[in-house]
């Protein structure tokens, strides 16, 4: 007997706990928060920059015939172009 009435109980919170969730699940946006969409901007320009950079600098030194004057330059100016939009993507406010 007792346990029929503790399996009521339980099917009861279980009714219950699906319900809520329901009704969380069907009032919540489909899309991302804005936040994860800022650490997708700050992972790109940590690769992309440097990449971009890197790739534009060896192509100049390898058609000018320069060593890797271009490279280190692009690359260095690209890492400070990269650091400095991440900086002002922190300062955006995330919602």
């Amino acid at each position: 007997m007792a346990d029929a009435r503790h399996n009521d109980d339980l099917d009861r919170r279980i009714a219950t706990a699906r319900a809520v969730e329901e009704a969380r699940v069907g009032t919540t946006p489909a899309q991302p928060a804005k936040g994860y969409s800022q650490g997708s901007r700050v992972l790109m320009e940590l690769i992309g920059a440097p990449l971009g950079g890197g790739v534009i600098g060896w192509a100049l030194d390898y058609w000018l015939k320069t060593s890797p004057i271009f490279l280190l330059t692009l690359l260095a100016l690209a890492i400070v172009v990269a650091f400095r939009n991440i900086f002002r993507i922190s300062k955006e406010r995330a919602e």
